[in-house]
């Protein structure tokens, strides 16, 4: 029986060049699988079509827009996941929703490998793998363009020599990653990272440089969910959706940075999340009124793991998992609203409401009112900075 091979398939010239390449090298079918993460541009029954053209004995492509944004978008708002303080994890959220369908498809079609077409060089190698590897690790593992040397020039001439159906006239300067939560732009002249980027580089946001008057909306979440924006119920798709289009016209959630690969290389990456940034700044500031004091000072070093294994490559992992309870219950009564102002390229959180919420009006306030007992703070004092003062007066008596 023919071994089968199941393709993590985009319709670009590299997967699609890896349908032939797969059958000649392995004499294998291969079973193309592509995904809709929310990234636009080609619709899939093109995309389907073209694998079927190139080679593939079957093509898959399934609209995943709900699922990423239920379960991989909201867990990420949740946590509030910025990695390295900055990144959204664009890519990396989409990576792990691949990897099921893949296995999913994999069980289905009886295949025995699964390929992806990652470089060397980049951590979706490592998520892919790493993903496999949990959910199905009986299965081996393709990278063409990784393990073969497959360049760009040699995938055209691949393509031109078996007249596959791909345009490979024109070739953009960079590498365009994109879905529900973002886009992630590399190489070209990026790669000098004193070169600045240019507007042409940006398709999520306006120039926040335009003149543009502010947008004023109201984000309720729901348990640390995004429900409803101005008083409209939305699904979690419908609300990445719907803020994708406010924060990017106002050029919310552009990012230029060099980070720190899995690797071990640094990358310089420039990323636009608008509707991400925007949402996590609200989240952010939900959290500030309805969270535990405590609970919110550990959950904010969990929140940062959460990122760092998501990045990394390891969604699947027990670690992930044993975090992502956590985060979930530390959510619970992050429910209420948050007013912002979306203008020149920041989310700005102007009002905060909850019937969760930890505000006690009658505590802070300063004027007639207070509830505060300000006859308690010396002695707080005196005890809560006893410990430093006795480890002072030691170190002084062991210096005379």
């Amino acid at each position: 029986m023919t071994e089968r091979v199941v393709l993590a398939y985009s319709g670009g010239l590299d997967t699609s060049v890896a349908i032939g390449w797969i059958a000649e090298e392995t004499g294998a079918e291969v079973v193309a699988v592509a995904i809709d993460c929310g990234q636009g541009g080609e619709d899939l029954d093109v995309v389907r079509r073209r694998a079927l053209d190139c080679g593939a004995v079957e093509a898959v492509v399934a609209d995943a827009r709900d699922e990423f944004a239920t379960e991989y978008c909201v867990p990420a708002l949740q946590a509030n996941a910025l990695y390295m303080d900055r990144y959204p994890l664009v890519s990396a959220l989409s990576r792990p929703l691949i990897v099921k369908h893949l296995a999913d498809a994999a069980r289905y079609h009886g295949a025995t490998m699964v390929a992806h077409g990652c470089t060397g060089k980049g951590n979706d190698q490592v998520r892919f793998e790493a993903g496999l590897a949990a959910l199905f690790p009986e299965l081996r593992v393709l990278a063409p363009v990784r393990d073969s040397g497959m360049t760009r020039d040699r995938a055209i001439a691949f393509a031109e020599d078996r007249g596959l159906p791909i345009d490979v006239s024109r070739k953009s300067p960079y590498s365009i990653d994109q879905n529900l939560f973002g886009r992630a732009v590399e190489t070209g002249f990026l790669e000098d990272i004193w070169n600045g980027p240019i507007e042409d580089l940006y398709d999520y946001t306006q120039d926040p440089a335009q003149e543009s008057g502010p947008d004023e909306l109201v984000i309720t979440f729901t348990a640390g969910v995004p429900t409803a924006v101005d008083g409209r119920e939305l699904t979690p798709l419908q609300a990445m959706e719907e803020m994708n289009r406010r924060a990017g016209a106002q050029g919310i959630g552009r990012v230029d940075m060099v980070e720190d690969r899995l690797v071990g290389i640094k990358s310089r990456e420039v990323y636009e999340a608008p509707g991400a940034i925007a949402l996590i700044t609200a989240h952010q500031e939900l959290e500030n009124v309805t969270v535990e004091r405590e609970l919110a000072r550990y959950k904010r070093g969990v929140d940062q793991r959460w990122g760092e294994l998501v990045y990394d490559g390891l969604w699947f992992s027990p670690l992930k998992d044993a975090l992502q309870t956590f985060v979930t219950e530390a959510n619970k009564n992050v429910t209420g609203d948050i007013r912002m102002v979306l203008h020149g390229g920041r989310a700005v959180v102007t009002g905060r409401r909850s019937e969760a919420s930890l505000y006690d009006y009658g505590l802070a306030t300063y004027d007639t009112g207070d509830t505060y007992d300000q006859s308690l703070a010396r002695g707080f004092i005196d005890v809560f900075g006893m410990p430093a003062k006795i480890a002072h007066l030691r170190d002084q008596r062991r210096t005379r």
